[in-house]
C-alpha cells in the first residue's frame, strides 16, 4: 500500500507527467518512513497562484519555485468528539482514517527559469522541487546553513535513489 497522491496540473504553461512526480513522492515519502494510509496533494500552479500564496503565508513578494504546506499535528480528540472512542453509533467501523500530511505546490514557470540558471533539465528541477517539498512537509528546513546542508544532502540521496528521468 502507498501513500495516496492527489495530483493536479492547474497551470498551462509546460506540460507536467503528473504520473512522474505522484510517483516520485510516493518513493521519497516512503524512504522517510511516511507509511499508509496518508494522503498528500501535489499541486502544479500558475505564476500568479503561487505568488498570491507567497505573499498571504510567507510575507513574500513574487512567485516561487515550491510551497509546502504541512498539516502540524493529528486531529485533538480531547473533549467530546462523536464516536470517538465510544460504544455509540459508528464506534464498531474498521476504516482507517488517513494521515493527511500536507500541500506541495510547484510554479513550472519559476521551475524552468530555475533550471537554466542551475543548468539542469527542467525534469530535473521539478523533480529536486517535488523532494524538496516532501522534506518540508515532514519537518525539514533550510533556514541555518548547517540544516540547508543536511536538507540538500538528503535531497540528493533521494534524487539518486529514485529520481527515473534525465541526470
Amino acid at each position: 500500500m502507498t501513500v495516496d497522491i492527489y495530483a493536479a496540473d492547474e497551470q498551462s504553461d509546460h506540460e507536467i507527467d503528473l504520473a512522474r512526480w505522484v510517483t516520485l513522492a510516493q518513493a521519497a515519502l516512503g524512504a522517510e518512513g511516511v507509511e499508509a494510509p496518508a494522503e498528500v496533494s501535489l499541486i502544479f500552479c500558475s505564476e500568479a497562484t503561487i505568488a498570491e500564496l507567497n505573499a498571504q503565508f510567507m510575507g513574500k513578494t513574487g512567485p516561487t519555485d515550491v510551497l509546502s504546506f504541512p498539516i502540524e499535528a493529528e486531529a485533538d480528540l480531547s473533549g467530546r468528539v462523536p464516536d470517538a472512542g465510544s460504544t455509540g453509533p459508528g464506534s464498531h467501523t474498521t476504516e482507517i482514517i488517513p494521515r493527511l500530511v500536507g500541500d506541495i505546490l510547484i510554479c513550472p514557470m519559476v521551475a524552468a527559469r530555475n533550471a537554466v540558471e542551475h543548468e539542469v533539465s527542467f525534469e530535473d528541477e521539478v523533480a529536486l522541487l517535488v523532494v524538496h517539498g516532501v522534506l518540508h512537509l515532514l519537518g525539514w528546513d533550510h533556514m541555518v546553513d548547517a540544516e540547508a546542508e543536511l536538507m540538500e544532502a538528503r535531497e540528493r540521496e533521494l534524487l539518486a535513489a529514485h529520481n527515473q528521468g534525465e541526470r
